[in-house]
């Protein structure tokens, strides 16, 4: 395939490639925020089962150390103690169904992965081509380049990232 032909291709592929991208992002999204409200989900819960247990632990210590410990009072605490066993042990069969879910949110990353790659074969076929493309310029563009290679060293803000219509430009301006 001619440098022209891989050029051509790329143009053609660059806004299914920022589609996909996009797809990525949103599905990134997405499962970060189902993960942050199951995680919080769970920390409430959480909080919940702790403080019962907590002050089920008082109450038992108060009593196991109370002169007067009548039958009544410690058949009270045994009912006491079987209802906090019992809120136990729904939240723990909540807590895996949660961890369940948590994973599920994750699946998003087998499919990012694979766009991921698609995108990444996209760029490194045009690599070459655009190299040769360049290396053919008229050395006034040269000069151009440190520029704007240094402006856009790091990553991209919102207010600072190439506009699609720039891209566009750029690729009309060299014939494509």
């Amino acid at each position: 395939m001619t440098t022209t032909q891989i050029l051509q291709q790329l143009v053609h592929e660059l806004p299914d490639a920022c589609e996909r991208l996009g797809y990525v992002r949103k599905m990134t999204e997405e499962a970060a925020t189902t993960v942050l409200g199951l995680v919080e989900r769970a920390q409430d819960e959480s909080q919940q089962v702790a403080r019962q247990g907590t002050d089920l632990s008082e109450m038992l210590s108060r009593q196991a150390t109370s002169a007067d410990l009548s039958l009544e009072r410690a058949r009270s605490m045994l009912k006491l103690c079987a209802a906090y066993a019992a809120t136990a042990a729904r939240f723990a069969e909540r807590e895996r169904g949660l961890h369940t879910e948590l994973m599920m949110a994750q699946g998003f990353q087998d499919l990012s992965g694979q766009v991921i790659n698609k995108v990444i074969k996209m760029l490194e076929r045009s690599e070459q081509p655009l190299v040769e493309m360049l290396a053919g310029l008229p050395a006034a563009s040269e000069a151009a380049a440190p520029a704007e290679a240094a402006e856009l060293q790091g990553v991209q803000t919102p207010d600072k990232a190439l506009k699609q219509d720039d891209v566009d430009d750029l690729l009309a301006s060299l014939g494509f």
